[in-house]
């Protein structure tokens, strides 16, 4: 005893306008398809449902019970179906997003800012975390998806490059580096070098050691967050490293940014997923603006520079 959804409709519609016409107007059938469905209706739940006369039809004892039923289960599942495509026209929905503190001062809102210009319906919240907790929150589903610097590769991660940027060196203004028409590493190692405690120096300082063992690279103070170095060198307690997306927290400080050569070394940011977990709507639309949108805004910086 399987009645289908169809024939739940018509009987519905019927209950609802205890008419053939009217029933079969507002399902967008004709009046013979109509009775034709409450026909199958009876057939398969081996009982009238309806009484017919030639001026009306009355609900039968089994009709009236499974009225409110039928018309229940029906409008909980158009309300679903509603639901769903809300999701899938983005008229609805949420985006979790986990980025490292200094991203999110920076690249992150004016990013969020742009997608929700033409998409004002979805809901993005951003968690600026520590870097080495941006992973830890994708997995554990606290976020759709993370951004942040290259990790080893994990099973459980999917990872896609997001961009990939060679390091600044960041001075005040008025620092005899500021004469100078190029930057180097050299440079930095000459000057008290203010940087950032984890994997963030501890991979640069492996990477100066591999590359440059004649330029003894000790940072004199380690600090949590980027803008408390930026904030330090403001204030002429010495020069800090960062990539460009920093930039605008840079200008903020009045601070001067140059790229680093010889060598020039770069660091490249992913955009992290659960593997074998499908994105919501939402999550996917804003990964898939993410990508063209950084990708324009390096564009800009690269004539801007030409």
């Amino acid at each position: 005893m399987n009645p289908t959804l169809r024939q739940m409709r018509a009987f519905v519609a019927l209950a609802k306008t205890n008419n053939f016409t009217s029933a079969a107007a507002s399902m967008h059938v004709t009046q013979s398809a109509l009775s034709g469905l409450i026909k199958e209706l009876e057939q398969t739940l081996g009982a009238r449902v309806v009484d017919r006369s030639t001026r009306r039809i009355v609900l039968t004892d089994i009709g009236r019970e499974l009225y409110p039923l039928f018309s229940q289960m029906i409008d909980d599942l158009d309300g679903a179906l509603a639901n769903v495509a809300d999701h899938t026209q983005l008229r609805k929905g949420v985006v979790r997003i986990a980025a490292p503190q200094l991203m999110c001062c920076t690249l992150v809102p004016a990013a969020v800012a742009a997608y929700r210009s033409g998409q004002p319906d979805i809901d993005v919240r951003v968690a600026d975390s520590p870097v080495e907790n941006v992973i830890a929150r994708v997995l554990s589903g606290e976020s759709d998806f993370g951004i942040g610097p290259e990790r080893e590769p994990a099973p459980q991660l999917e990872a896609r490059e997001l961009f990939e940027m060679p390091f600044s060196l960041v001075f005040p203004q008025g620092h005899p580096l500021e004469a100078n028409a190029r930057v180097t590493w050299q440079d930095v190692a000459r000057y008290p070098f203010i940087a950032l405690q984890g994997q963030f120096t501890e991979r640069l300082l492996a990477d100066m050691q591999a590359l440059l063992r004649e330029v003894p690279l000790k940072p004199a103070n380690e600090v949590t967050f980027m803008t408390t170095a930026l904030a330090m060198v403001s204030a002429g307690l010495g020069i800090t490293v960062c990539l460009p997306y920093a930039e605008p927290l840079v200008q903020l400080y009045q601070l001067h940014m140059r790229p680093l050569e010889e060598p020039r070394l770069t660091r490249r940011f992913f955009v992290y997923t659960r593997a074998g977990r499908s994105l919501s709507p939402a999550a996917q639309s804003f990964i898939d603006f993410l990508f063209p949108y950084v990708e324009g805004k390096r564009s800009e910086a690269r004539m801007m520079q030409a």
